[in-house]
């Protein structure tokens, strides 16, 4: 290159430079430096993004998300609904009938105010999976109480308990009489129980319970209450089988109400028992005449009655009456397995409520002597 041609080319480059410099370093009027600058415009989108497919996809995942925080958020304020105090402003009973299924509870439960959504109740029962563990009966659902309250309420059949009482001595008819008489009850017993075959007690029930279902517990409890008796039984007692210990606890019942006399009436009868003499109740004898009737009001016990031919009656025959004369409750049972060790074999009542007892007859003749003058003077006006 010629030398011109080199100077020439340094001034243009030292030219352009001077201007660019002059440029940048140019002041600028007030107006202008407090404009901001240009912010650079953004990259232009892929061609991939805009894609349709994309955007479709975009889309359903969107919805997806939107679905997914839904449902989360339906479920915590199902939840909450079911679990928080409800607006029962008092305690309410509802009777749920046997056999109903779950809609038409959760339709029963809203209509008596107990929920205030049948559908969200149901809901609830079917996520606890608990739909087929709901128990009829009647409930007292308390005031405010939560969907979920009510619903363990009757998973565990926590209904309004009723209570029917059997007093000890009762015959089986006259137990079947009383239950028959039970308006709660459901159902009709026809059939009569053997005779003490029932233990006395007092039962609690459901509306709805059946008569026969109180009536297999009875029996049940009897069979394991004699059972467990029996195994604590003195050694030498002159009854040799289970039926025996109920058939003379029968009599023991139906003799003394007093708990303190019990085990010393029994010790009579077992005395008597081991010395071959009858036994001469006079319930057994009560019973040759009405049988599982039971004793007519007012009716007394006479004489003649006493020489009535029949196997129940302990003045007729010796021994023990064929079966039981009642449902003797654990107390008379005990007193037979368990009796007194007294040499008694004569008691008579003494006028206050309980009976005076004697180990020989010329005792026992004293003793009926003055239950005869307190008898006459309680007769006199």
């Amino acid at each position: 290159m010629s030398d011109y041609r080199s100077t020439r080319y340094d001034q243009e480059a030292d030219l352009l430079s001077s201007r660019l410099s002059s440029q940048r370093l140019a002041p600028k009027s007030p107006t202008e430096a407090l404009r901001p600058e240009p912010v650079p415009p953004p990259p232009p989108r892929s061609q991939a993004a805009r894609h349709p497919a994309i955007v479709v996809l975009n889309f359903f995942m969107t919805i997806l998300v939107i679905g997914v925080v839904a449902g989360v958020g339906a479920i915590f304020l199902g939840k909450y609904q079911f679990e928080r105090k409800g607006n029962l402003d008092q305690a309410r009973a509802v009777t749920i009938k046997r056999g109903t299924d779950l809609t038409d509870i959760a339709e029963l439960l809203q209509r008596s105010g107990a929920i205030s959504s049948k559908w969200l109740f149901i809901a609830g029962v079917k996520v606890s999976r608990e739909q087929s563990n709901l128990k009829f009966g009647e409930y007292l659902i308390p005031a405010r109480a939560s969907m979920r309250e009510v619903m363990e309420s009757m998973i565990a059949g926590r209904g309004i308990l009723y209570s029917v009482s059997i007093p000890e001595g009762l015959t089986s008819k006259q137990v079947i009489d009383r239950l028959n008489g039970n308006e709660i009850l459901a159902d009709e017993i026809s059939e009569v129980p053997p005779e003490g075959s029932l233990m006395p007690e007092t039962y609690q029930f459901s509306r709805g319970g059946t008569r026969q279902s109180v009536v297999d517990r009875m029996r049940e409890d009897r069979n394991r209450v004699v059972a467990e008796v029996w195994e604590r039984r003195a050694d030498d007692l002159p009854i040799s089988t289970v039926e025996e210990l109920v058939v003379l606890a029968s009599i023991v019942e139906k003799e003394t109400s007093l708990a303190d006399e019990r085990s010393r009436v029994a010790a009579v009868f077992i005395n008597r028992l081991r010395s071959k003499m009858r036994l001469q109740s006079d319930p057994t004898v009560i019973y040759a005449l009405f049988g599982g009737d039971g004793k007519p009001s007012g009716f007394k016990l006479s004489r003649a009655d006493l020489d009535t031919a029949s196997p129940y009656n302990t003045y007729f025959t010796g021994g023990l009456p064929p079966s039981p004369i009642a449902n003797p409750g654990r107390a008379s049972l005990e007193a037979v397995a368990n009796p007194s060790r007294t040499r008694d074999l004569f008691f008579v009542a003494d006028g206050t409520g309980g009976h005076a007892f004697a180990e020989n007859y010329e005792d026992h003749k004293r003793n009926v002597a003055r239950w005869r003058e307190v008898s006459r003077g309680a007769s006199t006006p």
